[in-house]
């Protein structure tokens, strides 16, 4: 394993999101201190609980999960589509990297930003909830695997993205819906037959709780399955991310 050119690349990738913090820091603190304020200040008091658990903590695991989610995602698409795009990828094929060494770097700067991200949204949740963390082992390594996972999906989808309306079709039309259907808002057992069953086919709604029961120690699933589901997911972006890399899918003339 190249090591040098493994650090260099991911401190550059570090840098990259650094120099932008308005958008990697300040824009999800914002975003959440507003639905903090709406579903806490505002309707708090007006929403029952969840399981025995208020309204406004419940949904902190699934707004943290979301920041997570979209950071990491966002980090690896948007930089290598934009070293497609500038023509600068061309510096990284050429380098010493193999293909662990790259995915490594991209998807470790894309964990780190997400992490930052979910610790800073959780900060901001404890100033309105007196949340805590169940199982805190479990929520740090849970969090840092779906952040991987969609690391990968990020690098697969600017792999195939040729013009910018296509980087934008998986989070927009895909992650988008599946992010508010896995029940970040609600718990399943609100869902009226069938759609409780039909939400259980949604793999997000697995990822949530399992960042829930971390958090809360109460969850709409086993841990057993959240786990199994992260365990798919991450088998499923790994594989297709090696494959569409070592093949140099749309990145060479």
């Amino acid at each position: 394993m190249n090591r040098v050119g493994l650090r260099t690349l991911f401190l550059k990738e570090v840098r990259r999101f650094s120099k932008v913090w308005g958008q990697t820091v300040l824009s999800p603190l914002i975003t959440n201190s507003l639905y903090f304020l709406v579903f806490g200040a505002a309707l708090g008091s007006r929403l029952r609980d969840v399981g025995g658990v208020p309204y406004i903590e419940y949904v902190v695991p699934g707004l943290i999960m979301l920041s997570m989610i979209r950071n990491s995602f966002l980090n690896t698409s948007s930089s290598l589509f934009q070293s497609k795009v500038n023509g600068t990828v061309i510096d990284i094929l050429v380098a010493p990297l193999g293909v662990r060494e790259i995915l490594l770097a991209y998807v470790s700067a894309a964990v780190l930003r997400a992490v930052i991200v979910g610790c800073l949204v959780y900060g901001v949740a404890r100033a309105f909830t007196d949340i805590g963390a169940a199982h805190p082992l479990w929520t740090f390594t849970y969090g840092a695997g779906v952040a991987t996972a969609f690391a990968l999906f990020g690098i697969v989808v600017a792999l195939w993205a040729e013009k910018y309306d296509h980087l934008a079709v998986f989070p927009n039309f895909i992650l988008t819906p599946l992010i508010f259907l896995g029940g970040v808002f609600y718990s399943i057992t609100m869902l009226p037959a069938p759609w409780d069953l039909v939400s259980r086919l949604n793999p997000v709604l697995y990822l949530v709780n399992g960042m829930r029961y971390g958090l809360l120690g109460a969850s709409d699933v086993a841990p057993w399955e959240a786990a199994a589901v992260l365990v798919v997911t991450l088998g499923v972006a790994g594989a297709l991310s090696t494959a569409l890399l070592a093949r140099g899918y749309n990145l060479r003339a």
